[in-house]
């Protein structure tokens, strides 16, 4: 690793490894630890500064791991514990940092406690949420919640007690008014920080702390969820209790040299909410997820980037930038559709576009140059991995092959979150594209029949690959960007925003007609080839003072 440096996550670009999809290294079909340390080489000429892990922990997979069986040991299919601190070493040879995932909402039904809590030992169900159900005969659920990947939030036990489940059946949420629970997270966070893990991503980070007596929601029709998580007032979520949870994560991380860090994923109302999370005693830093959720749209980027900059201001926190993550539709096919003119609403509005026919080739133009507005902007990035292959959404799985919870507990009507879980594509061969150890092998999801042309084979050689313009952008963001200082807005025609850091300027076509870029200053990176005087529609550029 370079020289210690405290403020490292403040302006890092953060590479999100979905591990049972990144690489297989002992020919299984599922990714693992293994394939993940043959990769890092891959990822240090990316020139990423830190990896973000998926759950790699012992877990059933009712929920892709996350449902948490051991906290502190690795998923068997991935490797072992001496795997994962060899890798956390490799990587920091490497110059690259990890994060881990880290779910603190809720457990698997298979983690001891919940098995000791399901077998009524003494105490062991005050470390989750188990009520007596209502009606005259307590088979009706405690109140009106439903899980986010749909039905109700409660499972009955054979003995008649209910318990909370915000997610799968098998994911019971933890009682954090528990001190019991609070101390045994601190301790897991201690132990994987005594193992050189640099810091952590908190899963659903405005949930844990649940509305006093749990009670039902005003309004019937908030009682349903979605992704998005973010209806205000909800007993559920971002409740003001769960800031002292942080302060005291926080404590645990200053005991380090550097601090260890935590990024929230925390669906909120407002980014008001969201700067709560960020104050200099709890988080370092929170997804900006409206950035995410913007269409392509120039007035609505601009609006997002103001709010979530002046908000994070508010607390001394950088923004964070998302494009894409493992929950939600790929950059490239949520821009092959039709825009709509405010922020897509829910899970990216699945099935919205069921009768409309995804443009790929508009898709990656978007995404390309999409990518050049995310990494100019101040503060953090974090890339899905295969965003720098310019992979889209695989909407055509078979029925049969589906596992995301939602598919099954949404009735069959939401095809969930699979599509942009598929395997990457490595070699420009046929399926698995060198994927895994074993040519022969069956990938745990099925990869399309044309991803040879996106692999990362195909795009090496080929210097207008979406994969070199994330290896020049990565490379360029430390001389323009990085320590650029404050945005400032330049005026721009109608469909185009540019804003200018320094003496560095980055402008987005999103318009329908080629507009001219300003003489005083030079191209320095483009998301299209042949951008000198003028930009085209669906185009970025950056460009530096003459």
């Amino acid at each position: 690793m370079a020289p210690a440096d405290s403020s490292w996550w403040q302006t890092a670009v953060v590479y999100q490894v979905y591990i049972r999809s990144f690489a297989d290294g002992n020919g299984d079909g599922v990714g693992d630890v293994a394939g993940l340390r043959s990769r890092l080489p891959y990822l240090a000429q990316l020139g990423v500064d830190a990896i973000w892990i998926n759950p790699w922990y012992p877990s059933p997979m009712a929920d892709a791991g996350y449902d948490v069986a051991d906290y502190r040991e690795i998923e068997p299919a991935y490797g072992t514990l001496a795997e994962a601190q060899a890798l956390i070493a490799e990587a920091h040879e490497l110059g690259i940092r990890v994060l881990l995932d880290i779910v603190p909402n809720h457990t698997s039904d298979q983690h001891a406690w919940f098995q000791a809590a399901a077998a009524d030992e003494p105490g062991a169900r005050e470390r989750y949420h188990f009520r007596s159900g209502r009606g005259p005969d307590g088979s009706l659920p405690p109140n009106n919640w439903q899980s986010v990947f749909g039905g109700p939030a409660w499972t009955q036990l054979a003995d008649g007690q209910w318990y909370l489940h915000l997610f799968a059946p098998g994911q019971p949420d933890l009682n954090w008014d528990n001190p019991e629970v609070r101390t045994e997270f601190e301790d897991i966070l201690a132990f994987w920080f005594d193992r050189g893990v640099d810091g952590f991503r908190i899963d659903v980070a405005h949930g844990m702390v649940k509305g006093d007596g749990l009670p039902d929601t005003a309004d019937p029709d908030d009682a349903a969820q979605s992704l998005v998580q973010s209806r205000e007032g909800h007993p559920a979520w971002d409740q003001d209790g769960v800031h002292e949870i942080y302060r005291g994560w926080r404590t645990v991380a200053q005991r380090y040299e550097p601090e260890r860090i935590f990024i929230a994923e925390a669906w909120v109302p407002s980014n008001e909410r969201l700067a709560r999370y960020l104050r200099s005693d709890e988080l370092h830093t929170a997804f900006q997820f409206d950035f995410l959720r913007a269409p392509w749209r120039a007035e609505v980027l601009r609006t997002v980037v103001d709010d979530a900059i002046s908000a994070a201001a508010t607390v001394g926190a950088p923004p964070t930038w998302v494009l894409s993550n493992h929950d939600v539709t790929r950059t490239v096919t949520r821009f092959s559709r039709s825009q709509p003119g405010h922020l897509i609403e829910t899970d990216w509005e699945r099935g919205r576009w069921a009768d409309e026919d995804p443009d790929h080739v508009i898709g990656r133009r978007r995404a390309r140059a999409a990518a050049l507005v995310q990494l100019a902007l101040p503060g953090t990035a974090y890339v899905y991995q295969g965003e720098e292959l310019a992979l889209e959404e695989v909407e055509d799985l078979p029925d049969e092959v589906r596992q995301d919870p939602t598919w099954v507990q949404s009735g069959f009507t939401d095809v969930g979150r699979d599509g942009c879980r598929i395997p990457l594509p490595w070699r420009a061969t046929d399926i698995p594209y060198g994927f895994t150890a074993d040519s022969a092998a069956v990938t745990w999801l099925p990869q399309p029949g044309h991803w040879a042309e996106h692999s990362v084979e195909a795009q090496d050689g080929d210097a207008e690959s979406t994969l070199n313009l994330y290896r020049r952008a990565l490379g360029l963001r430390a001389q323009l960007w990085r320590d650029a200082g404050d945005l400032k807005w330049l005026s721009t025609p109608s469909g185009v925003v540019a804003f200018e850091r320094g003496a560095a300027q980055c402008w987005v076509n999103t318009g329908d007609s080629e507009v001219p870029l300003p003489e005083s200053a030079s191209v320095m990176l483009a998301s299209a080839p042949g951008v000198l005087s003028a930009l085209p529609p669906d185009t970025a550029v950056w460009l530096r003072s003459r």
